[in-house]
Formats: C-alpha cells, structure tokens, sequence
C-alpha cells in the first residue's frame, strides 16, 4: 500500500474530484449539492433501491469519495451503513467530501474488504454494493466464486448484492460467471447506462423477477432515463 500514489484531490468551481492519478476520476462531487450523485455508475448501482426499497443494514465495498455512501445515509434513514475502506489515506479525505462522522448507525471501517467479510456473522445485511478496484482493475480477491459465496452467505434472505464491472475487465466473463456460480443464476445485468460500468445484481430469486424492471433496451438514452426516475422514485419525500 505504501507503494501507490497518493489520492488527489481536486476542486475546480462546483466540482470536486478524486483521482488515483491525474484525470483517473473515481469520485465527482457537486459543493453545492454534496448528496446529488454525479458519476452515472454510481447512479445504476444505487438502484437496488428498487430491488430492497427499505433496506435495514446496508454494507459498501470502497469509500472513495463517498457519493454512494452519502446517497444511502440521506435516503435510507432507517438504515444502518458499514462502510469497509482498505486504505486509510481515502478515509483520510473523508471531511473534505463531506461524509457523514460515525455513530450509531453509519461508520466507515479500514479493513481489507474480503478478511472481514470471512468473520462477519451471516444474514447481516440487505444489500451488498462492491465497489472495490486497484490499481489493476477489479482485483480477484473482490470478484472471485469464493468472494461471491461470501456475500451470499451474508445477505439475508431477499438480499440483493451491486457489483460493478468494466466491460474492458480481460476476467469480465470470469467474474460474471463466477457470480452466477455463487448465486444459482439468480443476477442479472445493467447495461448501456454508466459507459464502460457494466452493473451486476445478485440475490434470491423473487428479487431478481422484480429486477426485470431494470432497464435491458438497447437504447442507451433511453435507459439512463429510467435509472434517474428510479432514483427520483427512491429519494422521493415519504411524508
């Protein structure tokens, strides 16, 4: 970890971004709308609101600039949000992208994503989101049928896990596969929304009848659409 090149941060008028390497955007913030999810990936991952619309435990694989982490805080208030980040100079830039401090029911944990899911107790969680990349991409440790096995083995029943995925990943059909294994074929895919963000949902398979909702046309405009009305539809007032 020592090795790799420290996060960049940069703040040009409205915008604010994080970068593993100049121009290498991993995270997008607006200052006037901190909670306003900018990068379109981030956009059809949350979308398993759909799927588990009062979700009582959520769990995120990677901070980052904490965008997705901020959108379940603000509009799943009755749930509690764990977080696990790998490395401490991310979590460091947490103030700086305004994510929420810890309490009782959100806290962001440094921890190596796939050892603490091994000791966590099963059926923890109602949604598992995987967002985790290195410097080479999705690593295996992330996205293997072992790794995948855990999180099912974590979800509680009517779970649903977000993986995302780059359509340029050489392992891209490895891990889909690897996903299927885990998950009896119960997934399915979220394409033509996030550029190369392919997104994966897994789950039981009452949950994955609904997810034939998503968006699957091959009209790329058309499908961002429907994701930004999902969102509408979650972040709605319910009072």
């Amino acid at each position: 970890m020592n090795d790799l090149p420290k996060p960049l941060v940069r703040t040009e008028g409205d915008r604010r971004t994080l970068e593993f390497a100049p121009g290498d955007i991993q995270s997008a913030m607006r200052l006037s709308r901190p909670h306003r999810l900018v990068l379109a990936y981030t956009r059809a991952m949350m979308c398993f609101g759909l799927l588990v619309p009062r979700p009582a435990h959520i769990l995120l694989v990677g901070l980052g600039g904490g965008s997705m982490a901020k959108f379940c805080h603000r509009h799943f208030p009755d749930a509690r949000i764990t977080v696990l980040e790998l490395r401490a100079d991310v979590i460091a830039l947490r103030d700086a992208f305004l994510v929420p401090p810890d309490d009782a029911r959100f806290r962001v944990v440094h921890a190596e994503a796939a050892a603490w899911m091994l000791g966590a107790a099963p059926n923890s969680f109602d949604v598992i989101v995987v967002d985790g990349f290195d410097e080479s991409g999705l690593p295996p440790a992330l996205s293997s049928r072992f790794f995948y096995g855990v999180c099912r083995r974590l979800l509680l029943p009517g779970g649903v896990l977000v993986a995302n995925v780059f359509s340029y990943d050489k392992r891209r059909g490895e891990v889909i596969a690897a996903l299927d294994d885990a998950f009896d074929a119960q997934t399915c895919q979220l394409d033509k929304v996030a550029g190369n963000n392919h997104i994966l949902f897994a789950g039981a398979a009452t949950r994955c009848r609904a997810a034939r909702l998503l968006p699957r046309l091959p009209f790329g405009l058309f499908n961002r659409l429907c994701v930004r009305l999902i969102l509408y539809w979650i972040a709605r007032p319910t009072v």
